[in-house]
């Protein structure tokens, strides 16, 4: 006899294929209290609660009993058992379908496009309704609510596999009904564009877009997050790839990283002409192309690059990838080439979780990523051949073009880049610049006062945009009136031949047209670190509306002196911003202006890390300056996607900050950077911190300090230092008395003891980090500590001991510590034989870690649970959690990993 269960719908069982009468409502929402956790134990208070609620009748537990008695005789020859100070309803999960449901879903996420779609097509058919439906009660309506949002993200995935096979014209209905149910849903709203245009309909996707948008900003005040509006901009930009079935069954992303094209771009033709014969004249299969092209600042190398990368597009059809490394930024430091391949391993669509902490192996990763196919990469703006190296792919079938103020010697002796030198334009070039952004006709017109802006302008080519700018924002002034004002502007330069001494006179000539409000936020803009500003930003840094803040930065756009590089985000040239800087402004307003904008990036993040991480014990930050306009984050999506657009410039915003500021900016990154693998800023942002902190001198900010720098360095490997950092930690908080600073920091240190193999070490750690969180009446931190200390004594082979410790955390568990209790019991049931209950805790464990996205946890425990499938003597159970295991493992760059179980697969095999 054979019995399944639904919960997918109405609860049911079905013995033999034959439905039987479970009872009352309330008699089967006991049989559901139990299948959901199919093969686990349930504690008999939980069953209650999650029947009665919160406030049970007194008879609660003797009803329950009865329900039970009913219950058995009807479900056939399963088991509803009493066990342990619980019940357990002793089924294979396969038997219960939200569980058969999981596990396709589990399997389409790992397989090839082909496959993924009939799994997720078998996972959706097990659904006949709402979950649970017809009961009712708070758990209830909990579980209803996650299931229907596993089964949104399974009919998402299922729309993904199909978009990628060229099926989008098909899925129009069904993907307009999905969005009109849900609005605001970001990845179901790109789903329906992406189908709009397989559907030869973009001019829909695009007005559907502009509405989505509308709402958003109504609704919740935000714009959409990066990916969507990456995806707009790509239809605007009628990209042929997206509606290009893909050719494999893995899904690789295809970065597009090049800004926008520059407008109105017209001479250069010999540069151009060089940069094409570099790339036609490679040899098939010789070295990789590298072209340098070297000029003077605002000469026009950037819009070149950017002319030929978007010109030439089609010839790198996996992809382009662009950096600007800020080598001469008057604001910022140059970029570091690490967090520059970490950008790139990003746009590769490279798990952060999957992401090597160590440098080297990180452009390792990204060579290999980027071998064999045909990419371009645009290195903008470099200081020396020193940041390009470690940006150069080692395959012949990628491109690289390079910018730079110098000449980079050391790529051509070395790497065998070819030289293009950029100088001003000639006088045909510069007249066609004027003539192409101001018409023939008034050019022609005023030949005179034409000939006399160009002199001016010298063949800059930064200079003529401006002056083009200022003459189309003024259409119905004579040119000869504007000519005579940039005349008197060029008189007050004394190196007439220098052609960036006459674009200071061209910004000096545009400054004087500005209102006093646009020259106050242009003066601000010059002193801000960082690469660019987004809108909001920008408001806090001038104290005024964003509305009013967006309209004076399109009046600076229209002049030239800003350039809009992506949605509500500008940037200055460097030389453009080296001359805002010089503007004078009274001491006391910059003051507050910037303690405006750092306090604008420090609470906007403070509430998008309790968004990402609301478990976390908050620290004290004051209230924000007035008017800074701290951005409102409405969900974790948008927490991630601001900190991803903001990352480098809340990097750079510490030289603004107070030292308080300065510790209190790398608090509010920390959750982003780790869980993003930003393991290198990480310990950038903490060295920092420390150094504030110790300026600050608050002891108990010092211990915050070095226990945060020494966990960052723990990651990153560096475990002689992390050791110092927490030593110093813990000695501090004992001085303060500060036992929770203590017990925080036992648990880091026992996590390095661990690394090192030294589990006795660890364990004492582990028990003085509980003995304290105890003490201080903080259940959920001793949870954590708790399974700490059972996994150590289980390590040590002290199985009854560490049982016990971690069927205590299981009881005082959140969601947070249940499926690392549910691994730790899984392999202490293994090792002392019971191997039935090591499955089914590794399952749920499993379950958890699916659940929450912890693929570097879910591959250990499929590693482990391949041994007591073996011990049971189910050779194909383990071969496919191995076989789970190695494709997690080889995900995430671990190799040593993956063949040490592969070595576990051969095994089986060869028995």
């Amino acid at each position: 006899m054979a019995t399944v269960f639904t919960l997918l719908g109405e609860v049911t069982a079905l013995v033999d294929g034959r439905p039987v009468d479970l009872g009352p409502a309330r008699q089967r929402c006991v049989l559901a209290a139990l299948a959901v956790d199919a093969g686990q134990v349930v504690p008999v208070d939980r069953v209650v609660q999650r029947v009665w609620g919160p406030a049970p009748p007194l008879r609660a537990r003797a009803t329950l009993h009865s329900y039970l008695s009913r219950l058995r005789p009807l479900v056939g020859p399963v088991g509803l058992l009493r066990r342990g100070g619980g019940y357990l309803l002793d089924v294979d999960r396969d038997a219960v379908d939200l569980h058969r449901f999981r596990d396709l879903c589990a399997r389409a996420r790992t397989a090839a496009t082909d496959q993924a779609e009939t799994l997720l097509t078998e996972a959706l058919r097990l659904w006949r309704g709402e979950a649970l439906a017809g009961l009712g009660g708070a758990w209830v309506l909990a579980e209803r609510g996650r299931a229907a949002g596993e089964r949104l993200t399974a009919e998402c995935d299922l729309a993904d596999a199909r978009l990628r096979s060229g099926q989008g014209a098909n899925l129009v209905a069904e993907l307009a009904a999905r969005a009109a149910e849900h609005p605001l849903d970001e990845r179901v709203a790109a789903q329906y564009l992406l189908a709009l245009c397989h559907a030869g309909r973009p001019g829909e996707a695009l007005e559907h877009y502009r509405g989505l948008r509308a709402r958003m900003v109504t609704e919740i005040g935000t714009d959409p997050g990066l990916p969507l509006r990456h995806l707009h901009q790509r239809i605007i930009e009628d990209d042929r790839t997206l509606t290009a079935p893909a050719q494999h069954g893995d899904v690789v992303p295809v970065p597009r990283q090049l800004p926008p094209a520059p407008p109105g771009f017209t001479g250069r033709a010999a540069e151009l002409a060089a940069l094409t014969a570099h790339l036609d004249g490679a040899a098939p299969g010789g070295t990789m192309v590298v072209s340098a092209v070297a000029g003077a600042g605002g000469i026009g190398k950037t819009w070149l690059a950017l002319h030929w990368a978007h010109r030439h597009a089609d010839r790198f059809p996996d992809g382009q990838l662009f950096v600007d490394l800020q080598g001469f930024s008057p604001t910022a430091s140059p970029v570091d080439p690490t967090a520059a391949v970490r950008g790139f391993l990003d746009a590769l669509g490279v798990d952060p979780r999957s992401v090597p902490p160590d440098p080297h192996a990180q452009a390792g990763l990204y060579r290999s990523l980027v071998a064999d196919k045909r990419v371009l990469v645009v290195v903008d703006n470099a200081r020396n051949a020193e940041q390009v190296v470690p940006l150069l792919p080692g395959s012949p079938t990628c491109t690289v073009l390079v910018t730079s103020r110098h000449r980079l010697t050391g790529l051509a002796t070395g790497h065998g880049a070819r030289p293009l030198r950029v100088d001003v334009l000639s006088d045909a070039e510069a007249r066609h610049v004027l003539v192409d952004r101001l018409g023939a006709a008034r050019v022609a017109a005023e030949p005179d006062a034409a000939g006399d802006l160009l002199a001016c302008c010298h063949g800059f080519p930064l200079a003529l945009a401006i002056v083009a700018g200022r003459a189309c924002a003024d259409p119905g002034s004579p040119l000869a009136a504007l000519a005579a004002e940039l005349h008197e502007a060029c008189l007050d330069v004394l190196d007439h031949d220098n052609p960036a001494a006459g674009l200071r006179a061209v910004l000096s000539w545009s400054h004087q047209a500005l209102t006093a409000e646009q020259a106050r936020v242009f003066a601000l803009l010059g002193r801000v670190a960082g690469p660019d500003i987004g809108l909001a930003a920008a408001a806090g840094l001038a104290g005024r509306s964003e509305a009013a803040t967006r309209s004076v930065l399109r009046a600076l756009e229209d002049m030239h002196l800003v350039q809009q590089r992506s949605p509500a985000r500008w940037h200055l040239h460097d030389l453009i911003k080296l001359y805002a800087a010089d503007q004078e402004m009274p001491g006391g307003e910059l003051d507050r202006a910037l303690a405006r904008l750092v306090d604008h990036y420090l609470h906007t993040a403070r509430a998008a890390d309790r968004l990402l991480n609301p478990h976390r014990t908050p620290i004290p930050f004051g209230e924000p300056a007035p008017d800074s306009r701290p951005r409102h984050l409405p969900d974790t999506g948008a927490a991630l996607d601001w900190f991803t657009a903001e990352h480098r410039t809340l990097l750079a915003v510490t030289r603004h900050a107070s030292s308080a500021r300065v510790w209190q900016l790398a608090w509010a990154l920390d959750t982003f950077l780790y869980r993003q693998g930003h393991l290198h800023d990480a310990v950038l942002v903490w060295r920092e911190g420390l150094a504030a902190a110790d300026r600050h001198g608050d002891p108990a900010v010092r211990v915050l300090a070095h226990r945060l720098l020494g966990a960052a360095v723990t990651y990153a490997g560096l475990h002689d230092e992390a050791a110092a950092h927490l030593s110093e930690a813990l000695a501090l908080a004992e001085d303060l008395g500060d036992a929770l600073a203590q017990a925080h920091t036992h648990r880091s240190l026992a996590q390095i003891a661990e690394r090192l193999g030294h589990d006795r070490q660890a364990l004492e750690h582990a028990t003085s980090a509980l003995d304290l969180y105890r003490s201080l009446g903080r259940p959920a931190l001793e949870a954590l500590a708790l399974n700490a200390v059972g996994w150590y004594l289980a390590r040590l082979g002290e199985y009854g001991r560490a049982r016990a410790h971690c069927e205590a955390a299981l009881d005082r568990a959140g969601r947070e510590v249940d499926a690392a209790a549910r691994d730790s019991l899984g392999y202490i049931a293994h090792q002392t034989g019971d191997h039935a209950a090591a499955v089914a805790h590794y399952e749920r464990a499993l379950a958890l870690f699916r659940e929450d996205g912890d693929a570097f946890s879910e591959s250990h425990t499929l590693d482990r649970l391949g041994h007591p499938y073996r011990a049971l003597g189910r050779p194909d159970e383990a071969r496919r959690a191995w076989q789970r295991a190695v494709r997690l493992f080889e995900a995430q760059h671990r190799g040593e990993e993956a063949r040490r179980v592969r070595l576990l697969i051969a095994g089986l095999d060869g028995a």
